[in-house]
């Protein structure tokens, strides 16, 4: 059962793929595509729904050979997450018929898959604070409310390449880039992982921890950064070139310098294939739509998302943290994290009603938010420790 449901994810993947060419191809028509879309667009969304089929079969069979919601760990939760993600990209799909709004989604989706796909995939039995019909509840809420708003970020990406001046630099095109540069250090840090792991990488080192105990770390990736009075004791393997106090995870530290050094690289053979920035690139992609309606997208997102988000990781939220903690609020870090993101969405939706913010500004709310969100489900999880740090 396990091998079927990582075969359904793989070709999910696959379909999604597939999906991403064939909008490329729609968007080549010139008409209103919202109002007829293509045959190329057609059959996006066929495939598209093809690939949701058997992404759901890839969690529907998890669950059945885990014997719960396949949402207990990193990799379960992530490929939730991208599932919720295509979720939302078909329900406004439907509604406004995009098909720009597929070729950016998808290959999003792709990549939260292949991050997912980083860690590891074991299923192992649930410790009690998780033996509860509430983690289905509580946690797939969650996923779908964060995904539907992250389409937000979506639209507000289409948004900023349309209407942001790419003929002379300024503050908007900096960080507009920027976003692209994460979006490559992001598919960096999985080609990296992927290719070492395929090399079977291995380097262990003992090392004092913070509690001045000797103690072994494993590296995945040559160590730039050592641990504590590291010893290598791997043959063969590189050795750290700088080493960090105890308080600092040297593990982890090491995987985002590999990432943003790797992500650098690839930035720059891009821009010297391209010869202008990533962002130019893409704006020809963008002016077949109408910005009011991009807009509009990236509003409606929020305005499904939102509500959802609130039942799930607040109220559901809530609910279980009485029946398995006895109180419905800790200021745990990721209660926290998930506080302020709802905190910022409804400041959206004040700002939206009460100051008019529109347009331009409203896109650039959709990709702060979409931050905090990837920030709460990576930073947070992986390396604030608190109650959720199981995930």
């Amino acid at each position: 059962m396990v091998l079927i449901s990582g075969n359904l994810l793989y070709a999910a993947f696959l379909l999604y793929l597939i999906a991403t060419f064939l909008f490329s191809g729609a968007i080549r028509d010139k008409r209103k595509l919202y109002k007829n879309p293509s045959k190329w667009a057609s059959a996006g969304i066929s495939a598209t729904f093809i690939g949701f089929a058997a992404h759901l079969g890839y969690f529907l069979t998890r669950w059945v050979a885990a014997g719960h919601a396949p949402v207990s760990n990193m990799f379960e939760f992530v490929t939730a997450f991208s599932m919720m993600f295509v979720v939302g990209f078909i329900i406004l799909y439907f509604i406004y018929k995009v098909a720009v709004l597929g070729l950016f989604t998808l290959p999003i989706t792709m990549l939260i898959i292949a991050y997912g796909s980083m860690f590891p995939k074991d299923i192992t039995p649930l410790i009690p604070a998780l033996q509860s019909d509430w983690l289905a509840i509580h946690v797939i809420t969650t996923a779908l409310g964060s995904a539907i708003l992250s389409i937000s970020f979506i639209a507000g990406v289409i948004y900023l390449l349309q209407s942001v001046n790419q003929e002379k630099q300024s503050k908007k095109t900096l960080w507009l880039e920027f976003i692209i540069f994460m979006i490559v250090t992001a598919a960096a840090f999985v080609l990296v992982t992927s290719a070492f792991r395929v090399l079977d990488y291995k380097a262990v080192y003992s090392w004092v921890d913070r509690e001045n105990r000797e103690a072994e770390v494993i590296y995945n990736l040559p160590a730039l950064i050592g641990p504590n009075q590291g010893e290598l004791l791997t043959e063969d393997a590189m050795t750290a070139f700088v080493e960090v106090p105890a308080v600092i995870d040297s593990v982890r530290l090491n995987t985002v310098i590999w990432s943003l050094v790797v992500g650098l690289l690839f930035y720059v053979i891009i821009r010297l294939v391209l010869k202008k920035r990533i962002s130019a690139a893409l704006q020809p992609l963008t002016q077949n739509l109408s910005l009011s309606l991009v807009d509009e997208i990236g509003y409606r997102s929020v305005t499904i998302g939102f509500p959802i988000f609130t039942l799930g990781a607040l109220i559901f939220a809530m609910i279980w943290a009485q029946i398995a903690w006895s109180r419905f609020w800790g200021w745990d870090p990721k209660e926290v994290w998930a506080l302020i993101t709802w905190l910022f969405y409804a400041a959206y939706l004040h700002l939206r009603f009460s100051k008019g913010w529109q347009g331009e500004k409203s896109a650039w709310l959709g990709v702060i938010g979409f931050g905090i969100i990837i920030f709460n489900l990576i930073f947070v999880n992986m390396i604030i420790a608190g109650l959720h740090s199981y995930a």
